[in-house]
């Protein structure tokens, strides 16, 4: 029976990852729960267990006395003799228990005191499983996909989390058994347990593949100073490189564009504009605004970031995007609120600009 019971320990261990030892402490709890139940309130008790021999003994300590009005609590000279012989008056006998003795009510608490233990061990290896992982991102193997909200159960090693189809990026089908990369941008303790935030379309996402794509980010020689990015369409990230001898943008691109390909692919065919950094604030919105061309960029002379940006007539739909996505994504990137106009002035350039076509874009300066 002892031994049966210490090789489901170690199989939890192994299936759950809950260790040994916390369940153990968890069933000695519960021992001293059933015996203060069943021996009218009594828990002063020992619990001796050895995995390693399957030993498993629990022993009830009563006082020694001459008259036994209390046989929860007290045990007669006699018999602590028998059990130990140089017992005396007063002294604290040890009586060895009968755990199948313990009643069905004090059995029934010692259960539902070892299930709590497994929840909370199940809840204390999720938080551990994700916090070194928060922030990082991380390989996941797709359980589940609810039919109905797209929802995704995942797992990562041995903790499971669900990511919502507002996570995913657009376009892309998941299928249970695949295995996908996550982002986990967060993880909480509710009240109901952990709660994972995981994403596939967090900026940070981008940045952490381009950190693990490019070798020059990851040993600090390339920055990346921000990233914009409207998942599952087209994402901004502005590079900066310590070195003069690296070009920023060539090193995230790739010889022939496969680094920058590799990450394309991840996100499923999303565009991806490289951007290197300025501390010019002329020249990196003049930058963010690629693929189109900047004719010149005009800074709000008291200090606000306010600018005007002039585009050739023939590249102001390329520089507004598809309903204003390029100028919006430049906007977040370069933090700046972008004012962008034809090199013709159709707008007029002394006037008060009332015209409905006039395109500004505020940017929030994700980094």
């Amino acid at each position: 029976m002892n031994t049966e019971l210490f090789e489901a320990l170690k199989l939890l261990e192994k299936e759950k990852g809950i260790p040994v030892e916390y369940m153990l402490s968890q069933i000695e709890k519960s021992i001293l729960v059933a015996c203060k139940s069943a021996y009218g309130g009594n828990n002063d008790a020992r619990v001796e267990m050895d995995p390693e021999k399957g030993k498993f003994d629990v022993y009830l300590n009563k006082e020694v006395v001459e008259e036994v009005f209390d046989p929860d609590y007290e045990i007669s000279l006699q018999d602590a003799r028998a059990i130990n012989a140089k017992a005396q008056l007063e002294d604290k006998i040890g009586v060895k228990l009968d755990p199948k003795q313990f009643g069905r009510i004090a059995v029934q608490v010692a259960r539902n005191t070892i299930r709590q233990g497994i929840r909370d061990g199940e809840k204390s290896q999720v938080l551990v499983e994700f916090q070194s992982k928060v922030q990082e991102i991380v390989s996941a193997q797709v359980e589940r996909v609810d039919p109905k909200t797209g929802n995704a159960t995942i797992r990562i090693g041995k903790a499971e989390a669900v990511l919502p189809r507002g996570e995913q990026v657009a376009g892309e089908v998941i299928h249970e058994g695949d295995t996908i990369k996550v982002y986990v941008a967060d993880v909480k303790n509710t009240e109901k347990g952990p709660r994972v935030i995981i994403s596939r379309t967090h900026p940070d996402f981008v940045k952490r593949l381009f950190e693990k794509e490019v070798p020059e980010i990851y040993d600090g020689i390339v920055e990346i100073k921000s990233v914009s990015r409207e998942a599952g369409s087209r994402t901004k990230i502005a590079v900066f490189s310590r070195d003069e001898n690296v070009d920023p943008r060539g090193a995230c691109i790739g010889p022939r564009g496969v680094r920058v390909g590799a990450i394309v692919n991840e996100l499923a065919g999303e565009k991806i504009d490289v951007v290197e950094y300025s501390e010019d604030p002329v020249k990196f919105i003049a930058a963010a605004l690629s693929p189109a061309e900047v004719v010149k960029v005009e800074v709000d002379p008291n200090g606000e970031k306010v600018c005007k940006a002039t585009v050739p007539d023939s590249q102001l739909s390329l520089a507004i995007g598809n309903k204003g996505q390029n100028a919006r994504l430049a906007a977040k990137l370069t933090g700046w609120k972008i004012d962008i106009r034809p090199e013709s002035g159709f707008f007029g350039e002394d006037e008060e600009d009332t015209s409905d076509k006039k395109e500004e874009y505020i940017g929030d300066g994700l980094e």
